[in-house]
């Protein structure tokens, strides 16, 4: 019993061990990946799936107080409102208020939006990587995509931290705190932007270093086929997030 333990706890210990390395030592992580025949992506998307939970159960605790406080977010124009239209406003923004809204429905979203992007972005850098001389297939590409996105769950522990530090959600992410209008083309600007920080820098390193190692593609290679599809992918959810944006607001004003 004595001589188990410490094995016991040192597999359980190594996912961990090896999610930390990564972030730091890249090439040597990816180079014993494609020395394995069996290649996972369970740990780093387990990760990625906790930390997102953990910004969702942060941030809706946070909308909570703060709607407990009467603080609450008012549409632009709020003052040319008639009184009848800040009212009915104001109901269904406490509507809005209970545990399936503030946690459950984000919660699922950001989840599809995790898993189904990362599906995604696999296929066609999958693709890109074989136009360009690639000799990997699907899973490859899947394992790359999972590991790559470890920055991430790094963004989301730091955005936790930074909530629970100042007592608020964070309004501007990314670089989108550049843009002030609310106008069709700066919601696209705006979602484009937020897109932008250091971490996703950090992805797109990891993704060439994972394509060099496990694709066999050149330095070159590696680097367009990253660029051209992340370009693309942050495009269209710019796209997206601006067209959902819109839709929401004309939601709320139609009834007015």
């Amino acid at each position: 019993m004595t001589e188990t333990t410490p094995t016991v706890l040192s597999s359980a210990s190594r996912p961990l061990k090896r999610l930390v390395r990564f972030l730091f030592f890249p090439r040597h992580e990816f180079a014993q990946l494609a020395e394995q025949e069996r290649l996972s992506w369970v740990a780093p998307m387990l990760t990625l799936s906790l930390t997102l939970l953990l910004t969702v159960l942060v941030s809706g605790l946070l909308r909570a107080r703060a709607a407990a406080m009467g603080e609450m977010p008012l549409p632009p124009g709020w003052e040319w409102w008639t009184p009848e239209m800040q009212k009915n406003y104001k109901q269904a923004m406490q509507a809005m208020q209970s545990p399936v809204f503030l946690y459950v429905i984000p919660a699922v979203v950001n989840l599809a939006g995790l898993w189904l992007g990362w599906s995604i972005l696999s296929g066609f850098l999958h693709l890109a990587s074989t136009l360009l001389g690639g000799r990997s297939h699907m899973a490859s590409a899947l394992v790359i995509v999972a590991w790559a996105s470890l920055p991430l769950a790094l963004r989301d522990l730091l955005r936790v931290g930074y909530m629970l530090s100042v007592g608020h959600t964070i309004t501007s992410p990314g670089l989108s705190g550049f843009v002030t209008s609310t106008s069709g083309g700066a919601l696209f600007l705006a979602g484009l932007l937020e897109q932008v920080d250091i971490f996703l820098i950090w992805r797109a390193v990891l993704l060439v270093f994972g394509f060099q190692r496990l694709d066999g593609l050149s330095t070159g290679k590696a680097i367009t086929a990253t660029l051209v599809v992340l370009a693309l992918a942050l495009t269209a959810q710019a796209g997206l997030g601006a067209l959902l944006t819109s839709l929401s607001g004309m939601i709320i004003n139609q009834p007015f």
